[in-house]
């Protein structure tokens, strides 16, 4: 059995440790071994996690729990200490262009692409390639933060607001992951590094980005990103969150060598 996030509310819930509950219970028809994957564990709300602890400290001998998360630090530290932990390397950019050409018929450009963007994680580029949509979020994303750079506050704030108030969750943090990508690149591009980016697309836009908005800037809001989602995966106040993220973005100005 799979359990994954929910899309629309962007989180592992109550309701579904209750019925994973219950099938683990249950001894398995066929064969000796019951196997439950719960992907992306950083999504559980406190409800999920706190109905499941027992459920790991003493699983059934019948059942197996398979736990997936981007990082343990994002992982509530009960669940961390009832697991073991196994870690996984991601893949060499390389490795992952050639796999989406030789076995999902990627176009060269569109696997390097995707290869870059995709941090070394196989299925997210194969999950980019295959859908359309998220290719689409991902230009959405990009183009609200080329406008936000050069907007007033109340402009930046309404678009908070509008974040805020939608009920996809998962829209917010693709769009952190997406800003997230995009700065880095700026940085690297500042240091002499521009072969090293992810938006291979957008190099001029990154280029502009990088002669005009100082360095000091975009690692500063670096560090605002991250904190963001922090505060996105353990807060209820997402207004307030989302109003610090806007405000503190980097304005086009003189850079500073």
């Amino acid at each position: 059995k799979e359990l994954v996030v929910d899309r629309q509310k962007g989180e592992l819930r109550g309701e579904q440790a209750e019925g994973l509950i219950r099938d683990v219970a249950l001894k398995p028809m066929e064969g000796r071994r019951k196997v439950f994957l719960i992907q992306d564990m950083q999504n559980a709300n406190a409800t999920f996690a706190n109905k499941i602890l027992k459920t790991l400290e003493e699983p059934p001998a019948h059942a197996v729990l398979l736990l997936t998360a981007r990082h343990r630090a994002e992982v509530l530290p009960t669940i961390v200490s009832r697991c073991q932990i196994m870690e996984l390397r991601t893949l060499e950019h390389a490795e992952v262009a050639h796999a989406l050409q030789a076995g999902w018929q990627a176009s060269a450009t569109d696997a390097d692409l995707l290869a870059r963007l995709s941090g070394g994680r196989l299925g997210w580029a194969v999950d980019q390639l295959h859908n359309p949509s998220r290719r689409d979020e991902r230009k959405t994303h990009l183009e609200a933060l080329w406008r936000l750079t050069s907007a007033d506050r109340l402009e930046r704030l309404a678009f908070a607001n509008a974040l805020a108030t939608d009920r996809d969750n998962q829209a917010r943090f693709s769009l952190l992951e997406t800003w997230t990508s995009w700065w880095r690149d700026v940085l690297l591009t500042q240091s002499g590094s521009r072969d090293a980016c992810s938006n291979v697309d957008c190099q001029e836009q990154i280029g502009q980005h990088a002669r005009t908005i100082q360095r000091t800037a975009v690692f500063a809001y670096l560090g605002t990103l991250k904190r963001i989602e922090g505060y996105l995966r353990h807060t209820v106040n997402a207004r307030l969150a989302l109003d610090v993220l806007m405000l503190n973005l980097p304005s086009p100005g003189k850079r500073d060598q």
